[in-house]
């Protein structure tokens, strides 16, 4: 006896699964929703939206969800164009921890879209600021990387920011930075770790 084909089952939706469209505007509407779990998935769809960059950029200083806060920058990364590397960079401020860092990483992919901005958050007033620059940089694959460390010892008043920057040119300087790290030497007198850190960097240049 033949089997009768039985009707086709209706697919049935779990929980939080996505069932709303996927088109720019709809994506920017549901950015908006009370519901963080539908904020998570048009905040991750908008990563293939660059024109989504300022209204991703907005909502970062809105929004209170942490996981869609991260998957917000991650979307920036993505689309890395001018407005969304300003997005990113605007989280250096941030005073949590995890996504300042999670920023930092993010930009250490962004050489090129982070090259222009680079000079004027070397010289931001605040020196966290500063310091969260060069973290960038330990990352940075930029041929700029070793000139923009120079002239954080040169310039830079704060010991803390050349102590970061020194630690950096340790490891990348070239003979290009010894005079730089005299200078450094000469500026700090009185620091115990910069006179180290810079002598340990220019015997590592000199051997090289």
């Amino acid at each position: 006896m033949a089997l009768k084909r039985g009707q086709p089952t209706p697919a049935d939706h779990s929980p939080g699964e996505r069932q709303e469209p996927r088109d720019l505007e709809t994506l920017l509407q549901t950015l908006l929703d009370g519901d963080p779990m539908k904020r998570r998935w048009a905040a991750r769809d908008l990563a293939d939206h660059p024109t989504a960059a300022v209204a991703l950029a907005t909502q970062l200083q809105h929004e209170t969800d942490t996981t869609v806060l991260q998957i917000i920058i991650s979307s920036l990364g993505c689309i890395a164009n001018d407005v969304a590397v300003r997005g990113l960079i605007d989280c250096l401020y941030l005073e949590q921890a995890l996504l300042r860092n999670t920023a930092i990483e993010v930009l250490k992919e962004l050489p090129e879209p982070v090259a222009p901005h680079m000079g004027q958050l070397l010289q931001d007033p605040d020196p966290d600021v500063r310091i969260f620059a060069v973290n960038v940089l330990e990352s940075l694959r930029h041929s700029n990387v070793e000139e923009w460390l120079i002239g954080v010892i040169l310039k830079d008043d704060h010991v803390n920011v050349c102590a970061t920057a020194l630690d950096l040119l340790s490891e990348v300087g070239s003979p290009r930075a010894r005079e730089a790290l005299q200078a450094l030497k000469q500026r700090f007198p009185e620091e115990p770790y910069i006179q180290f850190a810079a002598e340990l960097a220019l015997k590592r240049i000199g051997v090289e």
